[in-house]
C-alpha cells in the first residue's frame, strides 16, 4: 500500500480472516478522502507478515487508546499520539521509519522504498506481473514499465521450456 493510503486504513477495512485489507481511503492535504489514488478501490491481500505487524499495530493501539483521552478509540489502523485521529501526511512516519533503520543497520532511504521491495521479491519469485499490479493499484502497464529489469531476463531454457512443452502435439504450420 501507498504511505498515504497506509494512513487513511481503518480497522473495519481490514478482515484479517479472510487476510484483506479494503484499500479506499487515502489521506490528502491533511484530509482523508473516500477513495484510493487510482479513484479505484481495490483488496489487498495480507500475508503473513501483514498480518503481524496489524497484530503490533492493534497492540499498540490499545496502550494508547488507555494514556490518550482526545481519540480514545480510533478507528484507524495507525493513529497518530497527539491531537489527530489519523496520521495526517506521510512523512510524519519518516523519522520512526529511519530510526528502525538504523537499528537493524540498513541505510537510510524513503519509505516508498517498501513499496519497490515488495513488488521486485514477487516478480523475482515468479508471480504474475498482472496480480502484482492489483495488489499494488497500477495499470500493468505501469508495473511494467517501472519493474521490468526485475524480471528474468537472462538466457533461461526453463522459460524456452515451457513453451516447449506447450507446443508438444500441435501440428507444424509449414
Amino acid at each position: 500500500m501507498r504511505p498515504s493510503e497506509i494512513a487513511a486504513l481503518r480497522w473495519d477495512e481490514v478482515d484479517k480472516a479472510k487476510r484483506v485489507a479494503h484499500v479506499c481511503r487515502i489521506v490528502v492535504d491533511h484530509k482523508v478522502q473516500k477513495r484510493a489514488k487510482t479513484k479505484t478501490n481495490r483488496l489487498v491481500m495480507l500475508n503473513s507478515r501483514a498480518l503481524h505487524a496489524l497484530d503490533e499495530a492493534k497492540a499498540v493501539a490499545s496502550i494508547r487508546a488507555k494514556q490518550r483521552r482526545s481519540f480514545p478509540q480510533s478507528p484507524y489502523v495507525f493513529p497518530l499520539t497527539k491531537n489527530f485521529e489519523f496520521i495526517q501526511q506521510a512523512n510524519v512516519t519518516d523519522k520512526h521509519f529511519k530510526i528502525a533503520l538504523e537499528g537493524l543497520g540498513i541505510r537510510a532511504r524513503p519509505q516508498y522504498n517498501c513499496r519497490h521491495t515488495y513488488a521486485t521479491m514477487c516478480l523475482m519469485v515468479g508471480m504474475t506481473p498482472a496480480f502484482i499490479a492489483t495488489q499494488l493499484g497500477h495499470s500493468v502497464q505501469m508495473a511494467l514499465s517501472t519493474y521490468a529489469r526485475w524480471m528474468n531476463s537472462s538466457i533461461d531454457w526453463t522459460e524456452i521450456g515451457k513453451l516447449e512443452q506447450s507446443l508438444t502435439g500441435t501440428k507444424l504450420v509449414r
